[in-house]
């Protein structure tokens, strides 16, 4: 690999560790030239479904979209940057997992909100004010109502599973 700062052509690999859950290589790398060390990072490049929008037209599925939509939900809420990229992470995943070429973004909406339902509430409910574009604060009020009669994400994980997760079988 070129070094980044005085663009030799060898590097030599210092360390080498998994980050994301195992889905990337995190390196240290030092320039066999000028001794300067950077971090380089190796994911498997996967074809991901394109992505069906609500006009019909049709776009690869884009990781920075989800990103930013996780962002803005969580905007100014204390949510671990970990427990987050878990979440993109599960629904990559899924996304890879489903096996089709093509998928809509409603789908991937639900996804999301699964994810942020279990983060954070109110996430959630920005989340869904602009995805199900709300129309009134009693949509808002609704959809809060509909969450207070769910357990909560804490009451859920303590339960027992009558039917194990497919990542349970594993």
């Amino acid at each position: 690999m070129r070094c980044p700062f005085c663009f030799a052509e060898d590097t030599k690999v210092i360390d080498s560790r998994l980050a994301d859950d195992g889905e990337t290589v995190r390196r240290r790398r030092e320039c066999l030239s000028c001794a300067e060390r950077c971090t380089t990072y190796e994911r498997a490049e996967l074809r991901l479904p394109q992505v069906i929008k609500s006009d019909g037209s049709r776009e690869p599925f884009n990781g920075d979209k989800l990103r930013t939509g996780f962002r803005r939900a969580l905007e100014k809420r204390s949510v671990e940057t970990e427990l987050v990229e878990a979440a993109m992470g599960r629904i990559r995943h899924k996304l890879m997992a489903s096996g089709v070429r093509e998928l809509a973004s409603r789908e991937i909406g639900e996804w999301v909100m699964e994810e942020l339902k279990e983060l954070d509430q109110v996430a959630y409910v920005r989340y869904a004010s602009v995805y199900r574009s709300f129309e009134d604060v009693e949509a808002f009020n609704e959809e809060i109502e509909r969450l207070q009669q769910e357990p909560t994400a804490e009451i859920r994980r303590k339960q027992l599973k009558l039917i194990p997760d497919r990542d349970d079988k594993k």
